[in-house]
């Protein structure tokens, strides 16, 4: 482990005045995770999810590298396990919003890669038909209800969709994924206590990267510890690594069966780390604070992929060679979905303004 930083150096970048303590220290939390308890095929779906995730984004990467893609891109490669962690508990009839950095959490929900790939090339038949590029995701056949590129803009969209699913009587939740940026603007404070106060079954998930854009958290917050804010607006709340998706199931399953028998909100606070930089493919290791290329092998260390995959050997549930041929498989699939969407048909100019305006 030649290329981590020692010790006492790592904690001097890392743990200033943090609550989070080693979670918030990449040389932590490396090891295979525990899945004492899980069901097995519960597990390896979970991992195909992440390796789908991971390699279609890798697919978006390649495909802005080589030009073709000329939309903004935000990339969550090594944030895999919290999206998947959370769709494992949650139902089609649910009501989830995104972020900016959303395909992880639209593909995990189980949103079609294709119509991902033609949306990032505006090409009609993407997921919004070509209008809304990577940061305007839809899916709502299967519970997600959309992305946007706005800081913490869907925080107040998700907590109506709780409100109406409150009146509706089903069960159903709202679910919210959001970075720790988001949570420097104010209608994600008034969102806690409007969720606190009307008891409403929305799921606030935090996917604490440390970052925002380019600056690191400590030189925007007084603490690293998002679930702080929960705390003082009484809402359950729940801080974990956010690279163990065998705790990300378990954790959000409880406060989600939760939310749905007592209308109970929470706070699920993920701690991850984005390998690519805030947009694009490149990795932005010459932005200087924290984010240098020690850094960014440390914190692949913790690669949310392998150390499940380790798990599952170790337990004699999977082994390396199905892994491997899963992966070649899904490369090789999605490289030819990349590829043939290129033939799709733009969006007609005629239909420039259909989506403005409701339609009678």
């Amino acid at each position: 482990m030649k290329h981590i930083l020692p010790l006492k150096e790592l904690e001097s970048l890392t743990i200033w005045q943090s609550q989070l303590g080693d979670l918030a220290n990449p040389i932590h939390y490396a090891s295979a995770i525990n899945i004492q308890g899980c069901d097995p095929s519960s597990l390896i779906k979970a991992l195909h999810g992440m390796v789908n995730i991971r390699i279609a984004e890798e697919t978006i990467a390649d495909m802005v590298t080589a030009g073709h893609v000329k939309c903004p891109v935000h990339l969550a490669i090594g944030q895999e396990a919290v999206s998947v962690g959370i769709a494992t508990n949650l139902r089609k009839s649910d009501r989830a919003f995104g972020n900016h950095r959303s395909h992880g959490h639209y593909l995990a929900m189980g949103g079609d890669v294709r119509k991902l790939f033609a949306e990032v090339l505006g090409k009609s038949t993407g997921c919004s038909h070509g209008f809304g590029g990577s940061m305007h995701l839809f899916a709502q056949d299967v519970g997600f209800y959309g992305s946007v590129p706005i800081v913490a803009g869907t925080i107040p969209l998700a907590v109506g969709a709780a409100i109406a699913a409150k009146f509706d009587k089903t069960g159903d939740v709202a679910v919210a994924f959001f970075g720790d940026g988001a949570c420097e603007e104010g209608v994600f404070h008034e969102c806690l206590n409007m969720a606190a106060i009307m008891k409403l079954p929305v799921i606030f998930v935090v996917e604490n990267n440390l970052f925002s854009s380019h600056l690191d958290i400590n030189l925007r917050q007084p603490s690293d510890k998002i679930a702080r804010f929960a705390e003082a607006a009484c809402i359950n709340h729940k801080t974990i690594d956010g690279n163990d998706v065998a705790s990300v199931m378990k954790e959000s399953g409880e406060l989600i069966s939760k939310a749905r028998m007592q209308n109970s909100p929470a706070l699920l606070e993920a701690i991850t780390y984005r390998w690519r930089g805030h947009v694009g493919p490149r990795e932005d290791i010459d932005v200087g604070l924290r984010r240098s290329p020690e850094d960014i092998s440390a914190w692949k260390m913790r690669d949310p992929v392998e150390r499940l995959l380790k798990s599952l050997i170790s337990n004699n549930h999977y082994t390396r060679a199905e892994f491997d041929e899963f992966t070649k498989q899904t490369r090789a699939e999605f490289t030819k979905i990349s590829a043939d969407v290129h033939k799709d048909s733009w969006p007609a100019e005629n239909t420039l303004m259909d989506y403005v305006y409701a339609s009678e």
